[in-house]
């Protein structure tokens, strides 16, 4: 399916919303930020989209940018644990598209592993990418987000509100950039930037879901949704239009959730439970299961 032809956003939104407006995001390449950014773009927005992969992350920005006839849409390649790749990329942002009005923080790592099998190397790798990661991006875009009274949005998650089982590290990140924003939130507020998370919950058709569930009890798992379903992606980009638009304006500090209700019914992943936590190894089925040989991350 071409871009052109993908369900990026409801349609119940003004068209040209964010004309004129700029948006960096992190993990830009990624089915949800990809999303969140497409969704922008064709409400009027310019975009600069950062990866690590940069190949994929320049072909991305390039699908991006035929979203809409005369966007302009960057594929930055750079390493969200390194500052200064962050300050040449926002440098750069601003160069070519003239200024910076939203940041999305979304870069993430991600796999299922006990605590036993979950090495310091590999929990510190999930910190840096996600809460380092971000912090490193709203420090570079700090002063330009001053200049246009910009917002941050974090692409969160709700791992952390229940003990979910092989998310050790990710809970620990999630909790972290939560609790980030709420600082952010407070120290930024008077400069007229304010800071949100969005926390999406088991959304179909994501690398998420391919690599974190067993594709056999995929309909199992949906009947622990409230709603009944899993949800869309473009339902992550509806939210992230409300926050960036003026209809945010007024909301800072808080985290919106997006899953159906998942959460209230959330904390085995719809594995054999305890089983699943005390079987040394994988449990078979499961594509982002860490192997114990691997734990050295």
């Amino acid at each position: 399916m071409s871009a052109a032809n993908k369900k990026h956003m409801s349609p119940i939104w003004a068209s040209g919303i964010f004309e004129g407006k700029v948006v960096l995001c992190t993990g830009g390449a990624g089915s949800i930020c990809s999303t969140q950014v497409a969704a922008l773009i064709q409400l009027g927005a310019n975009a600069s989209i950062i990866g690590r992969r940069k190949d994929a992350t320049e072909a991305k920005a390039a699908e991006l940018q035929t979203l809409r006839n005369g966007s302009k849409v960057l594929g930055i390649s750079a390493d969200v644990r390194d500052y200064s790749a962050l300050v040449a990329a926002v440098k750069r942002t601003v160069e070519e598209l003239g200024r910076l009005d939203y940041i999305i923080c979304g870069a993430a790592g991600n796999f299922l592993a006990t605590v036993d099998n979950l090495s310091a190397n590999a929990f510190k790798a999930v910190i840096d990418i996600d809460v380092l990661g971000s912090y490193n991006t709203v420090k570079a875009s700090l002063e330009e987000l001053k200049k246009t009274r910009g917002k941050i949005i974090f692409v969160s998650a709700t791992l952390h509100y229940t003990g979910s089982p092989f998310q050790a590290h990710v809970s620990a990140a999630k909790a972290a950039i939560d609790a980030l924003s709420g600082v952010l939130c407070v120290e930024l507020g008077p400069y007229g930037i304010t800071s949100n998370c969005i926390a999406p919950g088991p959304m179909a058709g994501t690398e998420g879901m391919a690599r974190l569930s067993r594709p056999e009890i995929a309909s199992e798992a949906e009947r622990t949704v409230p709603v009944q379903r899993f949800g869309h992606i473009h339902e992550v980009a509806d939210a992230t239009i409300y926050l960036l638009s003026p209809a945010g304006d007024y909301v800072s500090g808080d985290v919106i959730v997006v899953d159906g209700g998942a959460w209230h019914t959330q904390g085995t992943l719809a594995l054999p439970y305890p089983e699943s936590v005390t079987r040394k190894g994988v449990v078979e089925g499961v594509k982002g299961m860490k192997r114990v040989k691997d734990s050295k991350l």
